[in-house]
C-alpha cells in the first residue's frame, strides 16, 4: 500500500473512532508543538503538523492509534499490521 493511501486509510480509522484529524502548519504561527491527540470542548482532536513528510505523519497517526482500543472496529488488515508494528 502507498504510504498515501496508508495515512488516508490511518485517518479513515481515527474517524471510526470518533478522532478528528486536523492538519495545521506549526510553523507560520511560530509555535513550538508537535502533532499530536488533544481535546477541544471535550472532542478527540489530532492535530499534525500539515509539513511533516507522508510517512511521518503516518508513524505520528498510528503511534496514537496504538494506544486506542480497536478491537471493535473494523481496520483492513494492512492498516491494522501498521498500526500494531
Amino acid at each position: 500500500m502507498k504510504k498515501k493511501e496508508l495515512y488516508k486509510q490511518l485517518i479513515d480509522t481515527a474517524a471510526k473512532l470518533g478522532i478528528t484529524v486536523s492538519e495545521q502548519n506549526f510553523r507560520a504561527t511560530n509555535i513550538r508543538a508537535k502533532s499530536g491527540l488533544c481535546h477541544i470542548k471535550g472532542d478527540p482532536v489530532f492535530i499534525m503538523d500539515k509539513p511533516l513528510p507522508i510517512g511521518e505523519k503516518a508513524e505520528t497517526l498510528a503511534a496514537c492509534l496504538r494506544t486506542m482500543k480497536t478491537d471493535e472496529i473494523y481496520i483492513m488488515p494492512a492498516v491494522r499490521k501498521y498500526i500494531d508494528s
